[in-house]
């Protein structure tokens, strides 16, 4: 058999073949009502995921476009109150310094998002909130209900990135009151990198600054999508809309919570393994926090290395994530996003469980078998 890596990381994710085979096929025409069928069917699927009712666009960009596009459309010279608990809140909050006036609410990576002064910075005038719903880069899932509550009390608008957590958890935009929320291909759709999913409620169309960017314009998004057939304002990367449309109608296949339900007891079955191991999950939760339902952060042990335990793994031909930024060489992330299932996880735990032995730790139990007590 041809050899492949297994990406078991916090995305990419590992691609259906036929979500592949969608994008080997000739050229079409981007204004064509074929093309437009392909956005109809993608965004059909993607309301469900998103559970909103608000308009949806697809910008040919990575989810960092999208995020940049919801701020540059509604956070021109505003007051933004920028929740930061791991690195992609950090990114929010950069991009948010780009166009307003940006206030970072800060917690140390992967412990709780710090709500009383949230709570202040709203009282002072904050006129917009972003928060990262599932923040990878800690295995952190935010409250992001209770932060939509406290943005509705003081009329703030409510940007949530929804990257990690939409097609993979539960997400319900409307019911949250989260006024643009942004996803990407390459995560829990299962779907080649580059495409940034966006939605965008009635308040959130009413307060467009006046000088948006020319590119990432959602206007101009909404407006083309508007049309008979559906379009994008400019070029998009077509071949990947195909791939996208492919990879949602195998989740309308699976049915949503049936797929919401898997990446559950997926990410339950590696922090079984990981308690099974002796190794604590790096986040500090409490009731309004949670373990990612999509990836695991797991601390090292003391005196093992973190590139001679992934090489190996590697070598074995998985991948699995490090840690970021200051987080690097302390913890190691297994995704649990996407298409796969018990094998990929499984075979996965089994190989990081002999990479732990073969750097000289000694796990406390069998990580394989208790994963496989919680699939079976």
């Amino acid at each position: 058999m041809e050899k492949e890596l297994l990406l078991m990381m916090p995305g990419p994710v590992p691609i259906p073949e036929r979500v592949r085979l969608a994008m080997s096929r000739q050229a079409i025409n981007h204004r064509s009502a074929e093309f437009g069928a392909a956005y109809a069917d993608c965004v059909r699927v993607l309301k469900t995921a998103f559970a909103t009712k608000n308009d949806l666009v697809i910008i040919s960009g990575s989810g960092t476009a999208g995020m940049e596009a919801a701020v540059a459309n509604v956070g021109r010279d505003k007051d933004i109150a920028c929740i930061v608990n791991g690195k992609f809140g950090e990114r929010l909050y950069k991009i948010s310094q780009r166009y307003g006036k940006a206030h970072e609410i800060k917690s140390e990576w992967g412990t709780p998002v710090d709500l009383e002064a949230l709570k202040a910075q709203l009282e002072a005038g904050a006129q917009i909130v972003t928060l990262i719903h599932n923040e990878t880069s800690a295995g952190i899932k935010n409250p992001a209900e209770e932060i939509g509550k406290l943005c509705r009390k003081h009329d703030a608008l409510f940007i949530m990135d929804g990257i990690t957590s939409i097609g993979g958890d539960t997400v319900e935009v409307d019911k949250w009151g989260v006024d643009i929320a942004i996803t990407g291909s390459q995560k829990c759709f299962a779907a080649p990198a580059g495409l940034a999913m966006v939605s965008v409620s009635s308040r959130a169309w009413e307060r467009m600054t006046k000088n948006p960017p020319y590119y990432l314009d959602l206007a101009a998004y909404r407006k083309s999508a508007g049309g008979t057939p559906m379009e994008t304002p400019y070029t998009p990367a077509v071949p990947l809309f195909l791939a996208l449309r492919e990879a949602c109608l195998i989740i309308e296949e699976e049915g949503l919570p049936a797929r919401i339900a898997r990446h559950q007891k997926m990410s339950k079955a590696v922090q079984a393994a990981a308690k099974a191991w002796g190794l604590p999950l790096f986040p500090k939760i409490d009731k309004l926090h949670s373990y990612s339902s999509t990836v695991t952060a797991i601390e090292y042990p003391a005196g093992v290395k973190d590139d001679e335990m992934r090489g190996i793994v590697k070598k074995m031909g998985i991948v699995i994530a490090g840690g970021q930024d200051h987080l690097k060489g302390k913890i190691f992330r297994i995704g649990s996003m996407g298409a796969v299932g018990a094998p990929e996880i499984l075979s996965t735990l089994a190989i990081t469980q002999h990479a732990l032995k073969k750097c000289g730790y000694k796990a406390k139990g069998d990580g394989v078998e208790a994963a496989a007590e919680v699939l079976g």
